[in-house]
């Protein structure tokens, strides 16, 4: 069973933080699914990713085009988890325990900022661990992540 990484972002938006964990994700060769509650999310994700820097190009689309399967990197809301080694789950979508189990690893993002997001990731927290999923908490301080808590299973 793959673990889930929670990233409280209160120093750096959503924007800089996710071609990070993308390109980390990449490093290691992983297939990853970025899902989204909205569309709308997602498309201004998908604008940010191809106008990021060309030394550090990810490549990705939108879900819903004939290659989906080929694609390293695919954003969707209603998209299945399986096929994917990595789950990185924005703007407040839900991931259940069981497709944790089917990756690697599972990263869900949210606006230190936002208490509805804050509530609603303690929420995922909770609902994740008591289902055994392995989970660890990372907060932003000074510029740095730094781990907080961890869940074995």
């Amino acid at each position: 069973m793959g673990a889930v990484y929670f990233y409280h972002l209160t120093d750096t938006p959503l924007e800089n933080t996710l071609p990070m964990l993308l390109n980390k994700a990449r490093e290691a060769g992983w297939r990853i699914l970025i899902r989204g509650a909205e569309a709308p999310l997602l498309e201004r994700l998908d604008e940010v990713l191809w106008t990021a820097d060309v030394d550090s190009f990810l490549p990705h689309a939108m879900a819903g085009g004939d290659a989906d399967s080929a694609q390293p990197i695919l954003l969707g809301t209603d998209i299945a988890a399986d096929g994917f080694d990595c789950i990185m789950s924005v703007g407040g979508a839900d991931v259940s325990s069981s497709e944790v189990g089917l990756s690697e690893r599972t990263c869900i993002l949210f606006d230190g900022h936002d208490e509805v997001a804050l509530n609603h990731a303690r929420g995922q927290w909770k609902r994740l661990t008591e289902n055994g999923c392995a989970a660890q908490y990372w907060a932003q301080e000074g510029g740095r992540w730094t781990k907080k808590a961890e869940s074995a299973t």
